[in-house]
C-alpha cells in the first residue's frame, strides 16, 4: 500500500495496522490554502511536519479552520515532486514513546508545497492574500546568517542589497522582497513567525528584513515608507517563539516497521545539500511551543491545541531557558563528545557515565544558576525530563552526527547567552568548567579524529573549510605546534562564543584542553573521567 489520496480510502487496511487517518475534507482544505489562505510556513523540516502540521490538523478536524498550510521550499519542481507530490502531499508521522510504544497517523494539514524559485508567482499571490494571517519558518540557525566569518556579507547577500526586490535570489533576500509585495498591494497586516532556536528569533527575523529594507531605500528601488510598514507592529509584526520537540532524521528501523506493515515507497530521499526528507516523520512525543502573542490580522485557535500564547517577556525567558541551558546546549555537548568516541545514537551517548556528567554540568552546575525562571515551565523538571526521558529513549533514532550538524551557527546561540550573563552578574569565569570543555572538544571534532585515532566525517557546517584552513597543521599526538597562536583566531571570535573568549579568561582554559586531547590516543576519555572529580 502507498501512501496517498486514493489509498486512504482502503480504511480497512489503515486500522488494521493501527494507523488512524485525517477527518476532515483535504480537498476543500486545500482548494481554501489557494483562495483564502491562513497560514504559509517557510521549510519543509523534520521538526514543522510533526509538530506544527500535527497540531494544525486538529483544528481543521474540529473544524476551527479550513485552508489548509502552504509550505514554501528552495527546492525545483522535480525534488518537489519526488520527495512530496508522489505521496500527495502526506506525511505519515511516528510518534516513539520512552515506554517502547509507538503512535502513528497519516499528517494532510499541508495544501501544498511550493517552490520559492519554479512557483514564485504562486506563492507571491499567497503572500499578498489579504486572508494570510501567519507567515512562520523552520530554516534552522544558519538561515538567519548573513556574513562570513570576516564580517563580510556573503556574495549572494550582497548581491541582493545592490539589486531590486523583483532581482532577489536569497533567501533573506526574496522574504523581504515579498513582504515589499505585500506592502504594495495594500499595507496588508501580517504575522512574522520565526520557530527556529535562535535567541530573540523575532528580532533576528526583523533585523534581516530592515537591513535589506534599508538598502534598498537608500537605493531608491523601494520608497522610505515601507520601513514605515515594517516597523509597525500593527501592520507587520515579529512575535517571538520557543519550540522544542526532538525530531531525528528518517530512521531505516522505522522505515523496515512500516514496509513490514505493508507499506511501500518508505524509503529516504536526498533533496538540497544532503538532506534526507521520507515520507514519513518519526519524533519524540515530549513537545513544547511558546509564542508571543502578537497577530495584528488575526490567527489560528492555536491556544486550544497546548500551545502556550503570552507576552515577550515570557517568551524570552522560556526560549532562553530551553536554547541557552536546558536543552540545546546539551544536545551540543553530547553530539560532539558523542562523536568523537563513536557513539551512533544519542541516547547511548548519554548512558556513557561521563558524557551524562557532563550533561548535568552544563545543564545544573553552569546553566541553570544563571536561568531566570519562566514560570510556566519549570527549568529544573525540564533538565530532569531531557536528560532522565528524552534523551534516554531508547526508541529515539537521534544521532550526535545529525546534531552536530551546522555546530557553528548553534555554539553562539547556546552557549553565548550563558556567557553573557555570568558576565552581567559579575559571576567568576573560572567557575565554569563543563562549557569551555564542550569549546575544546568542539575545535578537536573538527580534527575529523576520533580518539581512537580513526578518521571520520564532520557534519556539514557552512562555515568548516574556514575553521578548518585556521586549524591546518595540528595533528593527533604532534603538540610542538603553537597552539596558542593557531587557536586565538578563533577563540577571539565573539561571534562564535558570543564574546572573546580571551578577555573572559576561558580562552586558555580551552586550550588547555585542546592541547591534552590533542595529545595522543584516548586523551579524550581521559580528560572526560577527570570530570568525575568535579562536584556537580
Amino acid at each position: 500500500m502507498k501512501l496517498n489520496n486514493e489509498s486512504l480510502k482502503e480504511k480497512k487496511f489503515w486500522e488494521d495496522v493501527d494507523i488512524s487517518l485525517p477527518d476532515f475534507d483535504r480537498q476543500k482544505s486545500i482548494n481554501a490554502a489557494l483562495t483564502t489562505p491562513k497560514w504559509l510556513h517557510f521549510g519543509a523540516g523534520n521538526i514543522f511536519r510533526a509538530f506544527p502540521a500535527v497540531l494544525y490538523q486538529e483544528l481543521l478536524e474540529k473544524g476551527l479552520e479550513t485552508a489548509g498550510l502552504v509550505v514554501a521550499v528552495r527546492y525545483d519542481k522535480e525534488t518537489i515532486k519526488k520527495c512530496f507530490n508522489r505521496f500527495d502531499d502526506l506525511t505519515l508521522l511516528v510518534t516513539l514513546k520512552s515506554n517502547g510504544s509507538t503512535d502513528k497517523k497519516v499528517i494532510a494539514s499541508i495544501a501544498s508545497y511550493l517552490g520559492m524559485d519554479c512557483d514564485y508567482d504562486t506563492l507571491k499571490n499567497i503572500f499578498t492574500n489579504p486572508s494570510l494571517q501567519m507567515v512562520s519558518f523552520t530554516i534552522t540557525e544558519k538561515g538567519y546568517n548573513l556574513i562570513n566569518t570576516n564580517d563580510e556579507y556573503l556574495p549572494e547577500i550582497a548581491d541582493d542589497l545592490n539589486s531590486a526586490p523583483c532581482m532577489a535570489k536569497s533567501f533573506p533576500g526574496r522574504i523581504t522582497a515579498l513582504c515589499f509585495e505585500r506592502y504594495a498591494k495594500g499595507c496588508f497586516p501580517l504575522a512574522l513567525v520565526s520557530m527556529d532556536n535562535c535567541s530573540n528569533n523575532g528580532d533576528k527575523l526583523f533585523a534581516i528584513i530592515e537591513i535589506f529594507a534599508k538598502s534598498w531605500i537608500e537605493k531608491g528601488f523601494v520608497d522610505s515608507a515601507f520601513m514605515d510598514y515594517i516597523c509597525n507592529p500593527k501592520k507587520l509584526s515579529f512575535p517571538c517563539t520557543m519550540i522544542d520537540k526532538i525530531t531525528p532524521g528518517p530512521d531505516r528501523e522505522v522505515q523496515k516497521k512500516l514496509e513490514e506493515l505493508g507499506l511501500d515507497d518508505m524509503q529516504s530521499t536526498i533533496a538540497g545539500k544532503n538532506t534526507l526528507i521520507a515520507p514519513f516523520v518519526n519524533a519524540e512525543e515530549t513537545q513544547y511551543l511558546v509564542i508571543e502573542d502578537s497577530f495584528p490580522n488575526g490567527r489560528p485557535p492555536l491556544e486550544k491545541t497546548g500551545i502556550f500564547f503570552t507576552n515577550r517577556k515570557t517568551v524570552e525567558k522560556v526560549e532562553k531557558m530551553k536554547v541557552g541551558t536546558c536543552l540545546n546546549p546539551i544536545h551540543t555537548a553530547l553530539a560532539i563528545f558523542g562523536c568523537l568516541l563513536g557513539y551512533k545514537r544519542m541516547n547511548a551517548a548519554i548512558k556513557d557515565p561521563d558524557l551524562l556528567k557532563l550533561a548535568k554540568g552544563i545543564g545544573y552546575k553552569e546553566g541553570l544558576p544563571v536561568v531566570i525562571d519562566p514560570q510556566i515551565i519549570n527549568p529544573k523538571k525540564f533538565i530532569d525530563e531531557v536528560i532522565n526521558v528524552r534523551i534516554p529513549n531508547p526508541f529515539l533514532p537521534d544521532t550526535p552526527q545529525r546534531i552536530a550538524t551546522d555546530s557553528s551557527q548553534k555554539i553562539p546561540v547556546r552557549f553565548g547567552g550563558t556567557l553573557k550573563a555570568y558576565k552581567a552578574l559579575g559571576k567568576d569565569f573560572k567557575e565554569l568548567k563543563f562549557i569551555p570543555l564542550v569549546f575544546a572538544g568542539w575545535l578537536r571534532y573538527l580534527l575529523g579524529i576520533d580518539d581512537n585515532g580513526n578518521p571520520f566525517e564532520v557534519s556539514p557546517d557552512p562555515l568548516y573549510e574556514s575553521l578548518k584552513s585556521d586549524l591546518e597543521g595540528i595533528k593527533l599526538g604532534q603538540c610542538q605546534i603553537d597552539i596558542h597562536n593557531k587557536l586565538k583566531p578563533i577563540l577571539s571570535n565573539s561571534s562564535l562564543f558570543g564574546l572573546d573568549l580571551y578577555e573572559s579568561a576561558l580562552g586558555s582554559r580551552v586550550e588547555e584542553y585542546f592541547t591534552q586531547m590533542i595529545s595522543g590516543t584516548g586523551e579524550v576519555r581521559k580528560l572526560l573521567s577527570i570530570i568525575g572529580e568535579w562536584r556537580i
